[in-house]
């Protein structure tokens, strides 16, 4: 968007286009959310229903963690090549994300759940919502924004979120009655180690690193891990849906509004304010602020299975994340259209 007078619209076109842009928005966010709320909807009724209980649910989740994930984690770092990431508008959104994340660990103290609520706190659904909602919104030159920040996303953000959770597998071992204490340098060793052999960063750098070699992946080879990847997406909501089902949010609406809130409005208002700070205008700045207030992504709920810490609070922070995006995200669509 031009900056000068010059480039804008007259006030009268203006108003008459305002309504029809407004309802562009509320239609985009819309049929972005729907299909989220259709699929932890069936996860929902799969699990009232008794269709997948017990053991399998932590089966479902080791198939989505162990397998789907990493499938769909390598494929798409496995076609990102370093030079082309324009790594000026992401700036803001991480630096935001470091600043919410930390002051999350000094509130709540150093801990699996800590580090869990400041993960949610911090990630969104860049994928299963943010492609959706920023092609229509922004069309091809959003795209481009936005999966440069998709390609870093994860890299950054959970594989961050996994060192930090190793070191507070260690941390709290250690303070168990006969746990002994590692020294430190042996003790970020081993969270280093564990945080990169993981299922979640390794197949990220190993995608990387393929994707610098020129290489392309044989058909007959990318093409069932492409399905795999697809498979993602659904299952993971459905899973939410199915733990949702066995969830009582009742006594969790409090604090799971306030993970909402942080996420859907505090993350997009401090990225707006940084990257104003840094000099970013227009629709780069945009497409961050609006992928900074998209709701919590399924990959946090992962983790919290995964460290066996927060899984209640994670998925009824989910749900409500998901269904105030319906508002929250109209209004900031609406505000960073003055950006």
């Amino acid at each position: 968007m031009g900056m000068d007078g010059a480039s804008l619209p007259h006030p009268p076109a203006l108003l008459l286009r305002a309504p029809c842009m407004l309802g562009a928005v509320n239609s985009s966010v819309l049929s972005s959310l729907l299909p989220v709320f259709l699929l932890i909807g069936a996860g929902f009724l799969a699990g009232r229903r008794g269709w997948v209980t017990g053991g399998a649910i932590r089966d479902l989740s080791n198939l989505i963690f162990l397998l789907l994930a990493p499938a769909l984690l390598f494929r798409t770092m496995s076609t990102v090549h370093v030079e082309q990431l324009r790594l000026g508008p992401v700036a803001a959104y991480f630096l935001a994300a470091a600043l919410i994340f930390a002051v999350t660990l000094m509130v709540r103290g150093f801990s699996r759940t800590s580090a869990v609520v400041a993960l949610a706190n911090t990630f969104s659904n860049t994928v299963m919502i943010g492609i959706a909602l920023i092609g229509l919104a922004f069309g091809p030159e959003g795209m481009v924004v936005l999966l440069t920040l998709i390609s870093l996303h994860s890299l950054v953000l959970l594989t961050s979120a996994t060192l930090v959770l190793e070191l507070a597998v260690a941390h709290e071992q250690a303070r168990q009655p006969g746990g002994e204490r590692t020294p430190i340098l042996r003790t970020l060793g081993r969270a280093f180690y564990n945080a990169v052999v993981h299922p979640v960063p390794l197949p990220i750098v190993c995608g990387l690193l393929f994707a610098q070699t020129g290489l392309t992946m044989p058909e007959a080879i990318d093409k069932p891990i492409a399905w795999l990847g697809q498979a993602f997406g659904p299952i993971a909501l459905v899973m939410v849906g199915i733990t949702l089902a066995a969830t009582p949010i009742g006594p969790l609406w409090r604090p799971a509004l306030a993970q909402a809130l942080i996420k859907n409005l505090v993350h997009p208002l401090l990225v707006a304010a940084l990257g104003w700070l840094l000099g970013l205008r227009g629709l780069p700045l945009q497409v961050m602020v609006v992928a900074a207030a998209l709701p919590i992504g399924a990959n946090v709920f992962l983790f919290s299975q995964r460290y066996k810490t927060a899984e209640d609070l994670v998925t009824a922070s989910m749900a409500v994340s998901t269904a105030l995006a319906l508002v929250t995200l109209s209004i900031v669509m609406a505000l960073a259209g003055r950006l």
